[in-house]
Order: C-alpha cells, then sequence, then structure tokens
C-alpha cells in the first residue's frame, strides 16, 4: 500500500486527485493522512467527497474515511468499469478539478466511458471549462479521442453547470504510450477565445465588453484575435473570459500543440474592462516569458509523463506542480528533475 502526506506541497486537494487517478490506473491502493492540512477548513469538502465517490463507483473500490471533514483516506481501486456515469457534485464544486481524478484511469481503461457531470464550471481555484476543453484536451489527443460539450454555466454560489464528456482511449498502459515533448513556442498563429456571461447581463453587453478589451490588451502582438461572445442560462448569475495562444511552424502540430491559457473571472462590482484586461495581460505574461506550457496546463502533464516520460518547458513551477510529481514518484518507477522551468521525467 502506497502511503501519501496530503500537506505535502500545495497542501490542497491535488494530492488526493492524483492520488485516485493513478490508483485507479495502477491497480495499487493508497492511503493519505493529512488532507488538505493547507486549508483554513482541513479535511474533505463536498467537491471532494465527490471525487472519491465518483472513483469509488467507476471501479468498485473499497474506500474508508470518505466523509466531509475527513483527514484520512484509505482506497482500494477494483477494475474499471465501462459505462454512462451520472455524477452531481451538489454544490459550485469544480467540474474540471474532478475530472482530474477521473479522466487518466478513462482514457487508459481500453473501454469507452462517459460522464454527465453536474456542479461549477467557471468557478475561482480552477480551470474554466474553455481552457479545459481548449488549452488541456488537445494535449490529451495524443492518447485518446474525447468529446467535451458545455450543455450550462454554473457560476458560484449556486452551480448546476452541466457538462457531458466521452473518452475512447487508444492506449493501455500495456501499450508504449506517446511520450510529452513540449519546449519551443514556435510562431504565434492566432489568440483565440471565449468570453461569456449570465443571460441577465447581456444587456450591459459584458461578454461583448470583457472581449473588446482583452483585445485591446492583445493588440500589440498584431496577431489575429478571434474571440466568441456567449450567453447563457444559468442559476447564479457571473462571467469570465478564457483566452489561448496557438503556436506552430505554419499552423498548429495537432500530435504535438502549443497551446498557452489564461482567463479571468468576473466578480460583483468589477467592470467588465478589467476582467478582459487582466486576461489579456496574463496571457501576454506566459508568452514574454517564452514557455510552450503555462503554469497550470504543466501540474496537469505531470501525471502523464509519469507514463512514459516527457520534457516540457514552463512558465512556472508551482507547488501544484511539485505535489503531482510527489504523487507521480510514489505511484510508478519514475524520477523527474527541475532545472529552471524546464521539468523532465524518465523512466
Amino acid at each position: 500500500m502506497i502511503e501519501l502526506d496530503g500537506s505535502f506541497g500545495e497542501g490542497g486537494g491535488a494530492i488526493l486527485r492524483q492520488s485516485l487517478a493513478l490508483s485507479m490506473a495502477t491497480g495499487k491502493a493508497f492511503k493519505i493522512t493529512n488532507i488538505r492540512k493547507g486549508r483554513c477548513n482541513p479535511g474533505l469538502a463536498p467537491q471532494h467527497l465527490a471525487a472519491v465517490n465518483a472513483a469509488k463507483d467507476l471501479c468498485n473500490a473499497e474506500v474508508k474515511g470518505h466523509a466531509i471533514g475527513s483527514t484520512e483516506i484509505y482506497f482500494k481501486p477494483g477494475e474499471v468499469k465501462p459505462g454512462r456515469y451520472k455524477i452531481d457534485i451538489g454544490t459550485a464544486g469544480s467540474i474540471t478539478l474532478l475530472l482530474q481524478s477521473l479522466l487518466l484511469p478513462s482514457i487508459f481503461a481500453g473501454k469507452k466511458i462517459s460522464y454527465h457531470i453536474t456542479g461549477g464550471t467557471d468557478v475561482k481555484w480552477s480551470q474554466p471549462f474553455d481552457y479545459f476543453k481548449f488549452v488541456f484536451l488537445p494535449q490529451m489527443n495524443r492518447y485518446a479521442d474525447i468529446e467535451a460539450n458545455l450543455y450550462r454555466r454554473g457560476y458560484y454560489p449556486k452551480g448546476g453547470g452541466e457538462v457531458k464528456i466521452s473518452i475512447n482511449g487508444k492506449y493501455t498502459l500495456e501499450d508504449e504510450i506517446p511520450s510529452i515533448l513540449l519546449l519551443e513556442q514556435k510562431k504565434l498563429l492566432q489568440i483565440k477565445g471565449v468570453s461569456h456571461a449570465s443571460v441577465d447581463l447581456e444587456n450591459a453587453r459584458v461578454a461583448e465588453r470583457q472581449a473588446e478589451s482583452a483585445r485591446l490588451t492583445l493588440y500589440e502582438l498584431g496577431t489575429p484575435f478571434n474571440v466568441k461572445n456567449e450567453y447563457s442560462k444559468s442559476y447564479s448569475p457571473g462571467s469570465g473570459i478564457t483566452l489561448w495562444a496557438v503556436y506552430g511552424d505554419e499552423e498548429i502540430d495537432f500530435e504535438n500543440p502549443i497551446i498557452l491559457g489564461a482567463d479571468c473571472l468576473g466578480e460583483k462590482g468589477k467592470k467588465a474592462e478589467l476582467v478582459g484586461k487582466e486576461a489579456g495581460d496574463s496571457l501576454i505574461d506566459v508568452i514574454d516569458l517564452g514557455a510552450a506550457v503555462d503554469k497550470y496546463l504543466a501540474d496537469q502533464l505531470i501525471p502523464f509523463m509519469a507514463l512514459e516520460g516527457g520534457l516540457i518547458k514552463t512558465s512556472e513551477i508551482t507547488n501544484h506542480v511539485k505535489s503531482n510529481i510527489y504523487v507521480a514518484e510514489k505511484f510508478l518507477n519514475v524520477k523527474f528533475s527541475i532545472e529552471g522551468n524546464v521539468i523532465s521525467c524518465e523512466k
């Protein structure tokens, strides 16, 4: 059994999420203590419990300690089962964070698996759905055919967002899996994005104002700018914008894409123009660092690098990166090294 200290690194939910994913993929049981010790309300929150319960259902696992507030959990996985799964987080807890526990084992299960998940799609402290779909999922094309669709935005506090995702993997862990090599930006081809808001903000043209502010902020790059404006019905008011920079020689390499992302969420009393500008400034910062991977993508690629090795240059080495390396080295016979902002993994 693998034992982990949940207070390592960022001390939040990342160690739990990655442990669930790699446990189901490898079939290895684990025990975590000090879960979310680095947070003001330690232990399992509803969104973390939802991830544990979803993982339990996916592989018929034996689980102990899965309750709100628990700081210790034992998880012994069974075999990942194909099928359609419906998950309701029950709060505005992040759908994309929950998927960090489910995606990797689903990709390499050798079976088609689909999820219908209800929760938060655009909430603080997590990647928005548009980042997940347009920045992260293109990296998964090397492993699986994945279709992700948004049916309703879920903003804080009520959530209620709906996402459906289907996963049809190309490999199992017994196969030779493509490695990840993301070191150079290459040529900036275009800036794309989605600016969104709840329908009650349409008369104020919030989505358009966010997008226009981002366009003006990024004008100096002199590259094509294509941001889609969207309004949708939601249980809580909200807005946000996700931007991504697409690189390639003369066109994007879909086998090894270079896509950098940035985003900003709207808040009550915060002008739409400021939301767009902050997202644009964040993207410029990442671009100027010469990275091929932004800091939010980097930590999510760590468990996949652990499977077959890899080399990436990121904009920043975060505590989430360190936490995910800690978990990956516990579950797999690999060694990561960090030199500057370059992360490498050797099997």
